[in-house]
């Protein structure tokens, strides 16, 4: 791979900067994806061209990509399932009578106790990344509609109960992706190592704690506020300008008449989607496991082996399955409506569909150009010791926002902050601290994230909406954490 240095990191700072500005961001994705294949290609415009179709073509490559772009698709069949079959009328009714009890307590404490449920919803999804924004949205979304809680905010909670929780408690593909960067380290207990990281793993726990803060106090800040203001004084539940990733047709779809509302029409296909989530990974990563001393230990660790894309996969097809009998069951849908609410389903999803496909393919072209690689290269030279925690976050927070991968920033800070952290003596779960919880907080505020495009999804929020509302919550959450990494580093280095 060519060195090409600065020139590295503007294609994807340009595109986040032109999706912020314009809120155009299938535009702005594309420009940052053409521009970095004319770069690699010494800036000859055609072949620049052509190497960006093929790049965008290159995403299905990868399995991985391919998996989770399906379950992208598929995700509109059982959104469409749900609202059809009256599952999500009866579970709102349902939830009205907790909001009923709680506003005869006090009057407008249930928004506060709706809230909390989805923020504690996130957390016990701590799985899968995806499951839990998805569940999260989808579940509470048709609740903070009637108590007019605006979309935004509803995609912040989703977004920020989601990975935060799954690098807090990462019995879970996160959990094993880590050990595995760590052994390759050459670290004798990745898994010890881990599990003493999280006590210093600040902005996780800050990220969780400032939305209970937010929900508690019922104070918003920035265009989280205007967002609340809107919806209080209009009723709107997204701005003039706004272009939800869930189109209408999803969210308002007509039920089918003459039927009862059922909750369990909803939480049966949701809850199984849940429940196959780590029996699909046990499933796919059983045979990766080879020195297993009992069958828990096995389970164990064929959980942190498996396939997080190959899982959401299954879990979704299982569940649309699962809708299909259950519907079936009760003569709600005949067969030739199961298909035409499927095939209607996934062309709904369509646009989110293209959107992870592009946030792919920019982070693919972000490889190719050492985007990663020259912003951590590029610090070896000049850091101090006492800072290096500080610094280190830093850094995994800008390669996070660059290539809206937090995985991949793991990837290319694991190779360079573990030995750093042996040349300068620093605590080693400080330093697996600092670069886990800077791809988090990179992540959470880059719009090519793939955890805020669903967590946008499925809350059916405009998405460049969320990443603004966010943003000054995430800031606040990695500006506190680099002063303590900062007083950290100068005390235990």
């Amino acid at each position: 791979m060519d060195n090409y240095g600065f020139l590295s990191i503007l294609p994807p700072i340009i595109a986040i900067v032109l999706a912020l500005r314009t809120k155009q961001v299938y535009i702005a994705l594309l420009f940052g994806i053409w521009f970095s294949w004319v770069i690699i290609n010494d800036w000859n415009f055609l072949t620049g061209t052509l190497a960006a179709i093929e790049g965008m073509v290159n995403v299905f490559k990868s399995p991985g990509n391919t998996r989770t772009i399906m379950f992208s698709a598929l995700v509109g069949a059982l959104l469409l399932f749900i609202q059809y079959s009256k599952g999500v009328e009866g579970f709102i009714n349902q939830i009205n009578k907790v909001i009923i009890y709680f506003e005869k307590k006090q009057s407008g404490y249930s928004r506060v106790v709706v809230q909390l449920m989805a923020l504690l919803t996130g957390i016990l999804l701590f799985v899968e990344t995806s499951i839990s924004s998805l569940t999260v949205g989808t579940l509470y979304r048709p609740v903070f509609d009637k108590l007019k809680i605006p979309r935004e905010k509803l995609a912040y909670i989703a977004d920020s109960s989601s990975a935060p929780s799954s690098i807090l408690i990462p019995f879970n593909a996160w959990g094993a992706f880590i050990m595995g960067l760590l052994l390759t380290q050459g670290i004798e207990n990745p898994f010890g190592t881990m599990l003493a990281s999280i006590a210093y793993n600040f902005y996780p726990i800050l990220a969780i704690v400032i939305v209970f803060v937010v929900i508690i106090s019922k104070k918003d800040i920035g265009p989280m506020g205007k967002a609340e203001k809107r919806t209080r004084e209009t009723g709107k539940l997204l701005s003039d300008t706004a272009k939800p990733m869930l189109s209408s047709e999803v969210t308002s779809f007509a039920s089918k008449e003459g039927i009862e509302a059922k909750a369990y029409n909803m939480i049966v296909p949701l809850a199984t989607m849940v429940f196959m989530m780590p029996i699909n990974l046990a499933y796919t990563g059983w045979d990766a496991v080879e020195d297993a001393t009992s069958f828990s230990d096995h389970l164990f660790k064929a959980i942190g082996n498996g396939s997080g894309s190959s899982s959401v996969l299954y879990a979704v097809l299982t569940a649309i399955l699962v809708a299909m009998v259950l519907y079936r069951s009760q003569k709600i849908m005949k067969t030739k409506e199961m298909i035409d609410l499927t095939l209607k389903g996934i062309s709904e999803l369509m646009p989110l569909a293209l959107l992870m496909l592009l946030a792919f393919a920019i982070g693919d072209a972000c490889n190719a150009l050492g985007t990663g690689e020259f912003v951590a290269n590029w610090s070896k030279g000049w850091l101090s010791p006492a800072f290096l925690p500080a610094v280190i976050f830093v850094i995994s927070s800008f390669i996070a926002f660059s290539t809206g991968t937090s995985w991949g920033t793991f990837a290319i800070m694991m190779a360079i902050s573990m030995p750093m952290a042996e040349i300068h003596g620093a605590p080693l779960p400080l330093i697996v601290a600092a670069t886990l919880g800077g791809g988090v907080f990179g992540d959470h505020c880059s719009p090519i994230s793939d955890t805020s495009i669903i967590s946008s999804m499925a809350s059916a929020s405009d998405h460049i909406d969320h990443i603004n509302t966010q943003l000054p919550y995430a800031l606040i959450g990695g500006l506190v954490t680099v002063v303590l990494y900062i007083i950290l580093g100068l005390i235990m280095i």
